[in-house]
């Protein structure tokens, strides 16, 4: 009887050890997984703080350009200010006096001027964002 019971405490004794080798390498996979998710929600939280220092930047330039373009447009609007026109001068004219006028856009013109610069302010500063993100953060 004393074989078997050896037999017995061998073989439980093999099984813990086996159970235990088993759950240690199942827990330092565990712990391997743990530690890469750990830094993969640092890494994104850091790179959402980047992308919203640089979406600060870039419409806080949007707004200080669209503001500095509004008073520009008061100015020209109150007549404190003026846009400047060339005039290009045909070699035919006659030779004489010219017009005592100065030349001026049209308030269509002057209202088209302003749309355009406000809209090439608009996408400056956007592709100009869009390329830091691109490059700071898909390139990363």
């Amino acid at each position: 009887m004393r074989p078997y019971l050896y037999a017995a405490l061998v073989a439980l004794l093999g099984l813990l050890s086996f159970g235990v080798y088993y759950y240690h390498d199942a827990y330092s996979d565990a712990s391997k997984d743990l530690k890469l998710a750990n830094a993969t929600i640092s890494d994104m939280q850091t790179r959402q703080r980047d992308v919203a220092a640089l979406d600060a930047k870039y419409t806080g330039e949007l707004a200080d350009a669209k503001s500095k373009l509004a008073d520009l447009q008061r100015c020209v609007a109150a007549g404190k200010c003026g846009l400047r026109v060339n005039v290009v001068k045909q070699a035919t004219a006659t030779p004489g006096v010219d017009d005592a006028a100065s030349a001026r856009l049209t308030d269509t013109a002057t209202r088209d001027y302003f749309t355009l610069r406000e809209r090439i302010e608009t996408i400056t500063k956007q592709l100009t964002g869009l390329q830091q993100y691109v490059r700071e953060q898909c390139l990363r």
